[in-house]
């Protein structure tokens, strides 16, 4: 990995600076982002499109800038955003996932329906993985598909679905081959969440915003063109998906957007005339993060190489979403803290309204509990790396009960 700044990079990051002294007005607020995007995010976002700081190396035929990859323009643009601290531009799940999603596995009619208006905020799209009785073990999900007359019938239940009430699509999973074995029995499907036959039904959480929802379907029915690759191939999709959602719930760029605005709250925070950064024991709290904040930054840099040069990065991949949701609730945590007194406002005022800044960093303290279970808890995210990663021997399953007249 070349971490040296070449002509070209340097020119890149005042070119990046220039922008952003010229339109850091039009910036939304950062943090947060539980929402549907506004009129002043989507056109943020499409003025970060349009000069290649989002979607850099999407292809201009599907809606991005069309840029070679190239680590360390992606690492400047990061740096660059989260130093001024501006909006780095929208993260949510089709963006994040379904889009990598169909530029690895997707049909080009796929692509060039969907990336584009996903990629500037038009579409906002749910996931539709677990459901109730099948959080750990996602393949033993019973929402069933069956095709009729060109259409697949959907029936069943999801849970913990977020974003689905203000969703315009989703991403599903479903049983279309009840007779195969689990993992071979399962299609991925993209339907409108207008679909008659869908209801959505929001789940409040203790942040008093509902985050969540549970998902009914009856007969509803999906055109039997709208699946990712074929009928049984959805466990290897929702793979590809998984990738890219634990790679999401673990950025190193939004870790890095956090130490940014708590290192600024500490410089302007003061108990008695002392400004808590030169107060010891909240400078050594913060050093200590800093420190694993670059950890994951130049990780994030490594997966990066590794994306570039067309290699499996393996268990490097799989530790970022277990570390950086729970360093990510540490940060959080430090804020809340560094805002004393002040820190125990909190009035959630719905998610259209953009919170102050207590209740902001509240929502992302008791958000990011969530995201350490969600998503594969960090006991799941354990086993993982230790089973697939570093090849250890598989978790004892308890014994099955003896069969009578066995």
């Amino acid at each position: 990995m070349q971490l040296d700044y070449s002509e070209k990079h340097r020119a890149l990051q005042s070119e990046i600076r220039a922008f952003i002294a010229a339109h850091r007005d039009k910036s939304p607020k950062p943090g947060g982002g539980r929402r549907r995007p506004d009129r002043r995010m989507l056109e943020w976002q499409a003025l970060l499109l349009e000069h290649g700081y989002f979607g850099r190396t999407i292809p201009k035929k599907y809606g991005g800038y069309g840029a070679p990859p190239d680590v360390l323009e992606a690492a400047i643009i990061a740096e660059e955003f989260s130093r001024a601290g501006v909006s780095p531009g929208i993260m949510n799940q089709g963006i994040s996932m379904l889009v990598p999603t169909l530029l690895e596995v997707g049909t080009e009619e796929q692509r060039e329906r969907w990336i584009g208006p996903t990629i500037r905020g038009e579409v906002i799209w749910c996931q539709g993985y677990s459901e109730p009785g099948s959080g750990s073990d996602l393949a033993s999900l019973r929402t069933r598909a069956e095709l009729v007359d060109g259409h697949f019938v959907v029936n069943g239940q999801k849970i913990w679905t977020s974003s689905a009430h203000f969703s315009d699509m989703m991403f599903l999973l479903c049983r279309t081959e009840p007779d195969k074995p689990k993992h071979e029995g399962i299609s991925y499907l993209l339907l409108s969440m207008q679909t008659p036959g869908i209801e959505v039904r929001p789940l409040t959480t203790m942040t008093e915003q509902a985050t969540f929802n549970e998902v009914f379907f009856t007969d509803a029915r999906v055109p039997a063109d709208q699946i990712v690759m074929g009928r049984g191939q959805g466990w290897h999709v929702a793979n590809v998906t998984l990738k890219f959602e634990r790679l999401l719930l673990g950025d190193s760029n939004k870790l890095m957007q956090r130490l940014h605005r708590i290192r600024e709250m500490m410089e302007r925070t003061d108990i008695d005339g002392v400004r808590l950064m030169d107060r010891p024991e909240w400078r050594d709290r913060l050093l200590r993060l800093q420190g694993e904040v670059m950890a994951s930054k130049y990780h994030g840099l490594r997966l990066l190489t590794d994306t570039a040069r067309g290699e499996d990065s393996g268990v490097r991949r799989m530790i970022v979403k277990y570390f950086g949701t729970l360093l990510a609730h540490r940060l959080s945590s430090l804020a809340v803290d560094v805002m004393g007194a002040n820190g125990l406002i909190y009035e959630p005022s719905g998610e259209s309204a953009d919170g102050d800044d207590a209740t902001t960093w509240w929502v992302d303290y008791m958000y990011d509990i969530g995201l350490i279970i969600g998503g594969g808890s960090s006991n799941i995210q354990k086993n993982i790396i230790a089973e697939r990663g570093l090849g250890m021997p598989r978790e004892p399953k308890p014994a099955q009960p003896a069969r009578v007249g066995a």
